[in-house]
């Protein structure tokens, strides 16, 4: 048996044998580039697209890419056909056991049976690890045949007399499948594992690009850049829907004008609600995968909804500042009225008594009503002038016109103004005399001691005492205004400050709730604090101003030259 295939055999296959010699180099290059392509091919359908590329630079390069430019493009042709390709891999899988065969059989060593068993496994398992299951399969039955053709009595036949042979080719079969089998199965749980990593990673880049944003426009811009980085696009566009005052907003990556060609794919931005537009790719070359198609519907939702975020918050916004519009009009409509209904009622009343001429032109009444009227009109004059100096601050058209002025002089106008309503307290102004001036908008700080003042009338008990301070504290000019009203709870310190915000019923005291926000306003106009504490025995208001205008201090007075 071991004669057959000699020399005097195989003397008939001498013309054969030297035209396989003349093919044997071009007919090799095919052959070794049929292998690569086929590989090359495997890692593009376990890859993702951006890891492994079509044809890697990193794999071997042969001969015929230089020496048969058209061999070489014809492959590189066929494998972009899915059958094509996977005929490819079956030719891979059939040149390696050939391979292995033809080593075997060239150098004939002197093994047993069953080492060549062990040998032929491994090409079995390297075509289930490069081409897959499939491949493997179909290398492991080659080998099973070249196993029993070549080292099985007896030889170049595929009859087997040994019983103990076919139970060893049986073994070998069932091993060889089934090791191609687990070897798959592990190979497709990597290629799986390393699809999720790619696809989870992707996802998170593009979860924070889009979570800090609050613009449509710039969610879009992301999505696209994003879109264009994970997949091998020449041209991603994103296109947002028209809605509520948001108008359609159109973002390409990269920034240029739009591609006259009809995109490769597209897919809608949707939430389980309504669309939100619609996302366009122009790709490089070929279709997506389904681990790419899964990806980009995942992007798609992903940037839906972050639109569908924005635009909940915006709408959030809105009935919120609306809900605060309304609770501001119904909470000054509930003061302004009774306040306004005060003076006018007084005004009214006085206006009636003198014309029904019931009163003596010449008698004490009349003093007394005419000065009821100038005391209502001068407090809805207040009235009126807090609220229009509450809509200055509220707008941002506060704007003080700044002067120096002496504060003392401040002080003591705003006094003389108010004697009437401070004849029930003890008014002390302690002010140094050497104070500076102060560079403030005179009509402003007066309205800042006056509702100050009508603050600790208010809540202050009769016949109590209101004193007035002041003093310098490095580039400040710190005011101090106390009254022995009862002390203010910690927590509400910061907050009476606010607009209608009152410690008390609002029914047992008068106001609008808005004297010591527009003090506020207008301290921190001028650059200043203001702020509030309980002391022992009194409630002190405390403000400060800046004594600079400019950063410059006054210009000393110049003495004048009578000559």
């Amino acid at each position: 048996m071991g004669e057959v295939g000699g020399g005097e055999a195989t003397t008939g296959f001498e013309p054969v044998i030297r035209v396989l010699q003349t093919l044997a180099l071009p007919l090799g290059h095919v052959a070794w580039n049929a292998w690569i392509l086929a590989y090359k091919d495997s890692l593009v359908k376990e890859s993702p697209p951006q890891e492994s590329p079509p044809l890697s630079p990193q794999l071997p390069r042969s001969g015929l890419e230089s020496t048969h430019p058209a061999i070489m493009h014809i492959l590189t042709n066929l494998t972009q056909n899915k059958i094509i390709a996977l005929l490819l891999r079956f030719l891979a899988a059939i040149l390696t056991i050939a391979a292995i065969t033809l080593v075997l059989q060239a150098f004939k060593p002197e093994w047993t049976n069953q080492v060549i068993v062990l040998i032929y496994l491994l090409p079995v398992m390297l075509s289930t690890v490069l081409w897959g299951l499939v491949p493997g399969i179909l290398a492991a039955f080659l080998a099973f045949l070249a196993f029993n053709y070549y080292y099985l009595v007896p030889l170049n036949t595929f009859q087997v007399h040994a019983t103990q042979d076919l139970i060893l080719l049986t073994i070998f079969l069932i091993v060889a499948v089934v090791l191609a089998q687990l070897i798959g199965q592990a190979r497709q749980g990597e290629r799986l594992a390393r699809s999720r990593e790619w696809e989870a990673t992707r996802m998170y880049e593009l979860i924070s690009a889009l979570a800090p944003l609050q613009d449509i426009s710039a969610v879009a811009q992301a999505l696209a850049d994003r879109t264009r980085e994970a997949f091998d696009c020449t041209q991603v566009e994103v296109t947002t829907l028209e809605k509520k005052g948001d108008p359609s907003i159109t973002a390409r990556a990269p920034e240029s004008d739009s591609v006259n060609l009809a995109p490769t794919a597209r897919i809608r931005i949707e939430t389980a609600r309504e669309k939100e537009g619609e996302l366009r790719l122009w790709l490089a070359e070929g279709n997506l995968s389904a681990e790419e198609q899964r990806l980009l519907a995942a992007f798609a939702s992903q940037g839906a909804l972050s639109i569908e975020r924005i635009r909940l918050a915006r709408g959030e916004k809105r009935s919120r500042l609306l809900e605060e519009s309304d609770k501001l009009k119904s909470s000054l409509l509930n003061s302004v009225s009774h306040e306004l209904r005060t003076p006018l009622a007084a005004i009214k009343a006085s206006v009636s008594s003198l014309r029904s001429q019931t009163v003596d032109w010449n008698a004490p009444e009349r003093s007394e009503l005419l000065a009821t009227i100038e005391e209502e009109t001068d407090h809805l004059n207040l009235l009126v002038g807090n609220l229009l100096d509450m809509s200055r601050i509220e707008s941002g058209a506060l704007k003080p016109h700044r002067t120096w002025n002496a504060l003392s002089e401040i002080v003591w106008g705003v006094a003389g103004k108010m004697r009437t309503q401070l004849q029930d307290h003890q008014l002390m102004i302690n002010l140094p005399g050497d104070l500076p001036l102060v560079p403030t908008d005179y009509v402003m700080i007066e309205q800042v001691f006056i509702n100050l003042l009508s603050n600790s009338i208010k809540y202050a008990a009769p016949g109590t005492r209101i004193e007035i301070s002041a003093g310098t504290e490095l580039d400040f000019m710190h005011v101090r205004l106390a009254n022995q009203s009862p002390p203010v709870p910690e927590d509400h310190l910061a907050l009476i400050f606010e607009k209608f915000h009152r410690i008390t019923a609002a029914d047992r005291v008068t106001g609008t709730g808005l004297g010591l926000s527009i003090c506020k306003g207008m301290i921190e106009a001028h650059g200043g604090k203001i702020w509030a504490a309980n002391e022992p025995g009194r409630f002190v208001f405390h403000f400060t101003l800046p004594l600079t205008l400019d950063g410059a201090l006054p210009d000393s007075p110049r003495e004048i030259d009578n000559g």
